[in-house]
């Protein structure tokens, strides 16, 4: 219990309470109109020129119900209990209007949009007043039947408030993993273009003064992949604005990865085999082969020493793809398994669909990446 209470006093208040709209001057009005309609009717209406200016005075403290809760609650119970009970020690009727009924938005709006403080210091004084007020009046039936209605209405204002509460982190685990995968689309995408073109730029730069030809080859090759970067980074960006719809291209597929052994370059070479039942895959699966076969050729050009060749096999059956990538430079595991956060993002890769993957030292040499995603992967 003491420590609820401590985790609600440290309780910040409801972000981003509505403004005062239409409708707030509705209810104001309504209010207003209703207790002068009840002062002017009922004949029992104590203290009748105090009775116009408590109920103005409340109906208008409406309007900072949501922005300051706290002070409202104080202000409008404060000003009840101190006229209620002169009116109750007096002779006649004690000073009330059935419309003073609407003070039960207060508690709802206290518990709806104030700070942890306020809810206890506000509820406490509702209560509070609202026993004081009984006690005086000796009246044991609406003192037992006020506690549970006012709590009750608090309670509506709790449901409500930890509802948004629990929608906006739903919201904001939403966010989180679509910059999770965006980071991930920039990393293999980018990373690898980026890779093939300074593999290219230094083999352009060693043959320049021997073999211009070959040299000007490596600058085609650098001008296309510098144009599918720039066409990737666009397509991105396009996806994330708001004030434009995002193009749709086709995603990358499995026959696409043979693509990876053209722009590759360099003294490695990139061999790529598919094989076994490669259609009717699920899109999700056909893209996460090709990101984690690309991710795995752009660590291999980057990370493996003396690597001359990089196979890519692809075999497909009844019930999996399985992706093998292995080199055949000298393995490292200081530089080839703990750079970046490129096997991070394969292994979440193949992980949401319900795959696996494994990186390491291959049995004869190099570097093995090896990974098995169910042909129906990411199916509930």
């Amino acid at each position: 219990m003491v420590n609820a209470l401590k985790s609600l006093w440290e309780e910040p208040a409801a972000p981003n309470p509505p403004a005062r709209v239409w409708r707030d001057w509705v209810l104001v009005a309504a209010v207003l109109g209703l207790a002068v309609i009840e002062i002017l009717v009922r004949p029992d209406v104590t203290w009748r020129p105090v009775a116009f200016v408590v109920c103005g005075a409340m109906g208008l403290a409406l309007l900072w119900r949501r922005t300051h809760p706290l002070a409202v609650v104080l202000a409008v119970f404060g000003v009840v209990t101190v006229v209620d009970i002169p009116s109750a020690m007096s002779p006649g009727e004690p000073f009330g209007l059935y419309t003073m009924a609407f003070v039960l938005l207060l508690p709802y709006a206290l518990c709806r949009w104030g700070s942890g403080r306020s809810i206890i210091l506000g509820l406490g004084f509702i209560l509070g007043t609202h026993i004081l007020r009984e006690l005086v009046r000796t009246n044991y039936r609406d003192l037992a039947l006020g506690i549970p209605i006012l709590l009750c209405v608090a309670a509506l204002g709790f449901a409500l408030r930890y509802r948004e509460s629990a929608r906006n982190r739903q919201i904001e685990q939403v966010q989180l993993q679509e910059r999770e995968q965006l980071a991930r689309e920039l990393h293999d995408t980018v990373a690898h273009h980026v890779s093939a073109i300074a593999i290219q730029a230094q083999a352009g730069r060693v043959i320049a003064a021997t073999d211009p030809a070959a040299a000007i080859e490596a600058l085609r090759t650098i001008e296309a992949e510098a144009s599918r970067t720039l066409a990737e980074m666009r397509f991105m960006v396009g996806a994330l604005r708001n004030d434009q719809a995002a193009e749709l291209v086709p995603q990358r597929g499995i026959t696409d990865i043979e693509l990876l052994a053209e722009s590759t370059g360099g003294a490695r070479s990139v061999s790529v085999e598919l094989s076994g039942d490669l259609d009717g895959l699920r899109p999700a699966v056909e893209a996460t082969v090709y990101r984690l076969a690309q991710e795995s050729v752009t660590n291999a050009v980057r990370h493996a020493r003396n690597a001359t060749r990089i196979d890519v096999r692809v075999t497909g059956d009844a019930d999996a793809v399985r992706l093998s990538v292995v080199d055949d430079g000298d393995v490292s595991a200081s530089t080839r398994s703990s750079r970046g956060y490129g096997l991070v993002g394969m292994k979440e890769r193949a992980t949401i669909l319900g795959g696996t993957l494994e990186a390491g030292p291959a049995p004869d040499h190099g570097w093995a990446v090896t990974a098995v995603l169910p042909r129906e992967g990411g199916d509930p």
